[in-house]
């Protein structure tokens, strides 16, 4: 777990008004012991996980494709190549959906903007040495336009079982 006590606190705020602010229906299913807060997301969330990762075409018109996805300071972090189409589609609309689900386990939606991260970010190294501890090798080095996102949320809920 790398996140502060202060990113914590600002994950746990948006996850409460994100649930205040939902539909009746999303409500009632992630409610009770099946509503995660912060803390239990973040330890649910070490290592990789999986995200499905909505985009905007030109044309208004949703894309999902899978991405690895680390959970950093609160915030999910994931790279693609830069010819991918969601590389094109990040670039004109930033605008994101993320979800990684573990069946009825686990369950985390996130919305905001993606963020394309460079040598100048302030968190640059740390995520890079980190995606490097994990994969053995640093991302960057994977092809010859690697791009770097964190997702800057501005709604996030999570579901799931007592037990992570």
């Amino acid at each position: 777990m790398r996140e502060t006590p202060e990113e914590l606190a600002a994950l746990q705020d948006l996850m409460d008004a994100s649930h205040a602010a939902g539909t009746s229906h999303l409500r009632e299913i992630i409610s009770g012991e099946r509503r995660l807060d912060a803390a239990t997301v973040v330890r649910a969330l070490e290592g990789m996980r999986v995200l499905s990762l909505a985009t905007v075409t030109a044309r208004g018109e949703p894309r999902v494709s899978a991405v690895d996805g680390h959970f950093l300071h609160g915030r999910w972090t994931f790279g693609t190549d830069g010819r991918a189409a969601k590389a094109r589609h990040l670039q004109a609309r930033p605008a994101v959906s993320v979800a990684h689900l573990d069946g009825e386990r686990l369950g985390v939606f996130c919305h905001g903007q993606a963020v394309r991260l460079t040598a100048r970010d302030p968190g640059w190294e740390e995520t890079i040495a980190h995606w490097t501890a994990h994969y053995g090798s640093d991302p960057t080095t994977w092809g010859d336009d690697i791009r770097m996102y964190r997702v800057e949320p501005t709604w996030f809920v999570g579901y799931g079982t007592a037990a992570e």
